[in-house]
């Protein structure tokens, strides 16, 4: 049976974020996109007040620095990935189904990059990121966990 698009619930209807997983436990601080160099997926670097006398400037700088530099080279384009655009274009993307793209993979190292940085330098101070990917990459979510959402003035 064909989907009917035009039935589909208004937006003021749509449950929120805060669903069962994420029902406003703890504080939540989010690094913007930076839109300041196009549409590239890029976060500010802009250190949030709430993260004082939890992490390091620098640690954080550190952090978002290197999920923008994997970014970057997501997007970038090479000799490969227009052979394999090519190829995928002539196999009707069946080549999809053996191989990852050059952005799938990015994204793969991303999603090791912050369970590292969790790992290393966030959980022993109270901290958890959220992958960006999890968010639509429009934010960095950084949840800080000893902190209930209430507290927030």
């Amino acid at each position: 049976m064909p989907m009917n698009h035009t039935s589909s619930a208004p937006l003021e209807d749509m449950p929120t974020a805060r669903t069962a997983n994420n029902t406003g436990q703890c504080l939540k601080v989010f690094v913007q996109r930076d839109y300041n160099e196009g549409t590239l997926v890029k976060f500010q670097t802009r250190f949030p007040a709430e993260l004082e006398d939890r992490i390091e400037r620098q640690a954080f700088e550190y952090t978002v620095n290197q999920l923008n530099a994997i970014y970057a080279e997501a997007e970038k384009a090479s000799c490969s990935t227009y052979c394999k655009g090519c190829l995928a274009c002539l196999t009707a993307y069946l080549i999809y189904i053996c191989t990852e793209t050059h952005y799938e993979k990015c994204l793969r190292k991303v999603a090791k990059f912050v369970v590292e940085q969790n790992e290393r330098v966030y959980a022993p101070r109270g901290l958890l990121i959220t992958d960006p990917t999890e968010r639509g990459l429009r934010v960095i979510e950084i949840s800080i966990l000893n902190e209930p959402a209430a507290a927030r003035t």
